[in-house]
């Protein structure tokens, strides 16, 4: 992202997005922005090469987008601006690889071979003349020359014409001059046959790169391809075969056996086991009933559903996948931003370099200027920064691709860096720690009958959300009671909710805000402790001026989640739950998981605490509620349970659609893999260059050895990352050992 220093204001600045054809490497991205970044009334810049867009604000009465595009072509890209400025609503679910503004793009196909692209078709003709005046080498040596230049010039003509427009618009110092440079300078030199070599392996190197690219495209098509195209619309008694796109909100489909679910929805009739790999990474199939969630794109059991419409189609999870792993590399992560600075001085600092090898010795010492010059050209091609350019976002877009496949949805490449560094994790308990399905445990009268209880703190927690709330309204409507309208209800944020039932003004508050208005009887509080002892979180229904009665909930710890805790600490992870439940029922909860609690938590002093936490180095935050989301903002990293609220959804960094606490250890181990393969890759790309560059002054490298070191490390490096696509986690790894690959087969 590229802001420069004096931005056209709201009012004056167009909103532009554009599809760019050719841009589909990290280093064409790279120039992009630093050359769009340069035009005056440029706002903020953001591109993509995942989808090959590029969005901008724009002061058209600076820049007209006419000299924008014009530049944009003389870098060697093709723009099409879309229809209509792009909301990020409507924006934001454009699936790559589609036709855009009725342009057919250089995006293959699936399955097309490489060799019918642009560059494929390069690659082939250069390599062809190549081989030709190879071959006229030993049947006419006085002709080959002229195939060696026309090999060179051929392949060199695309990369000097991209290297003067990046100069002419500001980028002086492009990988393109590099290796254009290298290349005439061997011809004139009368090294035409290594000219062309050196032509042909870059453009092999390109390739290479934009294969990486195309892979990387492939995975969001195929999450696009997840989504069927059309639904069963129930109208009346009628079934309609409709565009799934077209589905609104509360409308009824009908889902079949062996059917993807075509939006994300509610079952309202049938059951059936439903495969959720594709969304959710989840390897076995889950049975659900009528009221459980379903996700657009999951595959249907043996059941016929009936699903009434939740979200609409550019609302829907996998709509929202795609949106965050297309998104992701737009947040660079901390190392991405540090070789991007360094790449800018790195290569002028080559040229200079090559430049003083070149002069230095024949002026200085004598030398012979023929030998030197060809030192100095093999220095150019020596430090091509193609690897060091890739290294990052090759590996941050396969892990996020990765960890997408698995139910491990992250936002960026920030955030994917910072997971893997954080000193300790914050837990939220109810919906996070536990399985958020609590259920009532004991009802106690004071001044009322038990079911009379029930029956009014289930009036007053009628309009929550929460949990604990939905935990008492079920327990009143499997009693069978008749749960009266309530008005004037009100959230009392961390110490409970009122309502007025039937009259009355009635709460249902945490025992001690109770304890703070009213006198609870000795024997009453002993209970209520012996109920907290126990795990359970006790509610106190009462009106302004004395206690009706006391309802007890217990919400069981998520299976996985001591196993979870117990991974980070071997991690070297500290643990510790924040909540806003009672002491007693956090400490039953954190001693049978194995953490840390801080209990009886108000949502500002979840705040104070990710503060004090800090102190001692990054700190994640995982929590599903809307009290998590200021919590989950100010963390290092905000981490949301899939099953979680929208609110805490957006607030967060990454997202756990499996809704598994074992997801947590898994996103710290993913990146630390990350940031070890990013490491290896910057290590491998520097080290090589190191030593090339010492055998060339000693004169043990040539132009061709050089080219080709450059096209193996950006392959290697391109390799490595790409490793990553194949990431599993621990759950993952243990699951395929004992069932195959069969599990994944949806994924």
């Amino acid at each position: 992202m590229t802001r420069p220093p004096s931005l056209p204001s709201a009012s004056e600045a167009s909103n532009l997005t554009y599809f760019v054809e050719g841009m589909d490497c990290a280093s064409c991205v790279q120039k992009v922005e630093r050359v769009v970044g340069r035009l005056p009334g440029t706002g903020e810049v953001k591109t993509s090469f995942t989808k090959q867009t590029l969005i901008l604000e724009l002061d058209e009465a600076q820049t007209p987008r006419q000299t924008l595009e014009t530049h944009l072509r003389s870098l060697g890209y093709t723009p099409t601006l879309r229809a209509a400025p792009v909301q990020p609503k409507s924006s934001e679910h454009d699936h790559a690889g589609q036709d855009h503004a009725g342009h057919t793009h250089e995006v293959l196909p699936p399955n097309t071979p490489w060799y019918k692209g642009n560059q494929g078709k390069l690659v082939l003709t250069s390599g062809v003349l190549l081989a030709l005046a190879w071959l006229l080498s030993f049947a006419a040596p006085q002709l080959a020359v002229y195939g060696y230049v026309a090999a060179t010039l051929l392949g060199v003509w695309p990369l000097a014409k991209s290297a003067v427009a990046s100069a002419r618009l500001g980028d002086f110092f492009s990988i393109n001059l590099l290796v254009s440079l290298a290349a005439i300078g061997a011809v004139l030199i009368g090294q035409a046959a290594e000219g062309a070599v050196v032509v042909f392996f870059f453009a092999v190197g390109e390739l290479l790169e934009g294969v990486a690219a195309g892979r990387a495209r492939a995975g969001i098509q195929a999450l696009s391809a997840l989504t069927p195209k059309t639904a069963l619309l129930m109208d009346g008694n009628e079934l309609r075969e409709v565009p799934a796109d077209t589905l609104e909100v509360g409308q009824l489909v009908q889902v079949r056996p062996g059917s993807r679910v075509p939006a994300d929805g509610s079952i309202t009739a049938g059951q059936s086991s439903l495969d959720d790999s594709p969304v959710t990474g989840e390897s076995m199939p889950v049975d659900k009933n009528v009221g459980d969630a379903v996700f657009a794109g999951s595959i249907n059991g043996s059941g016929v559903l009936t699903v009434k419409v939740d979200k609409a189609a550019a609302d829907n999870t996998i709509a929202r996948i795609i949106h965050l792993v297309e998104e992701a590399e737009g947040s660079k992560a901390p190392t991405a931003r540090f070789i991007d600075r360094f790449s800018r001085l790195y290569t002028p600092g080559v040229v200079l370099v090559s430049a003083l090898v070149a002069l230095i010795p024949p002026l200085l010492l004598g030398a012979e200027w023929h030998l030197w010059l060809y030192k100095s050209i093999t220095l150019l091609l020596i430090g091509c920064p193609c690897a060091l350019v890739l290294s990052v976002p090759a590996a941050i877009t396969s892990a996020v691709s990765a960890g997408t496949r698995r139910g491990l949805l992250i936002k960026g490449g920030a955030a994917l860096e910072t997971i893997g560094s954080v000193k300790t994790v914050a837990f939220d308990k109810t919906g996070t720690l536990t399985a958020g399905q609590p259920r009532v445990t004991d009802v106690l009268g004071a001044a009322l009958s038990e079911s009379e209880v029930l029956r009014l703190a289930a009036a007053v927690e009628a309009g929550s959300s929460h949990p604990l709330a939905q935990a008492i309204s079920g327990a009143a409507k499997s009693a069978g009671l008749s749960v009266p309208a309530a008005e004037a209800a009100a959230a009392l944020a961390g110490k409970g909710v009122t309502a007025t039932v039937e009259g009355r003004a009635l709460f249902v508050s945490s025992p001690k805000h109770a304890a703070s208005t009213l006198n609870l009887a000795p024997d009453l509080q002993q209970r209520l402790t012996a109920f907290e002892e126990a795990g359970k979180t006790v509610v106190v229904l009462h009106s302004s001026d004395e206690v009706l009665g006391v309802v007890a909930i217990r919400d069981e710890a998520r299976p996985d989640a001591a196993q979870a805790i117990a991974r980070l600490k071997a991690m070297g992870v500290k643990t510790v739950m924040l909540t806003g439940d009672n002491a007693r029922t956090g400490k039953a909860i954190a001693a049978q998981l194995g953490l840390d609690v801080r209990a009886e938590l108000l949502p500002e002093d979840k705040l104070r605490l990710i503060g004090e936490l800090r102190q001692d180095g990054g700190v994640a935050m995982v929590g599903d509620g809307i009290n998590d989301a200021p919590a989950l903002a100010k963390a290092d990293v905000g981490i949301a349970m899939g099953g979680g609220t929208d609110v805490a959804l957006e607030a967060a960094d990454a997202a756990l659609l499996r809704g598994r606490v074992s997801g947590v250890a898994d996103l710290v181990q993913l990146s630390r893999d990350t940031m070890t393969n990013i490491r290896w890759n910057i290590g491998f790309a520097l080290g090589l260059k190191a030593i090339f560059l010492v055998t060339t002054l000693l004169g043990y490298t040539n132009l061709w050895m050089a080219i080709l070191a450059d096209t193996g490390a950006t392959a290697i490096v391109t390799a490595n990352a790409l490793r990553l696509l194949g990431w599993r986690g621990k759950e993952d790894a243990a699951a395929m050992a004992v069932s195959g690959p069969a599990l994944h087969s949806g994924a």
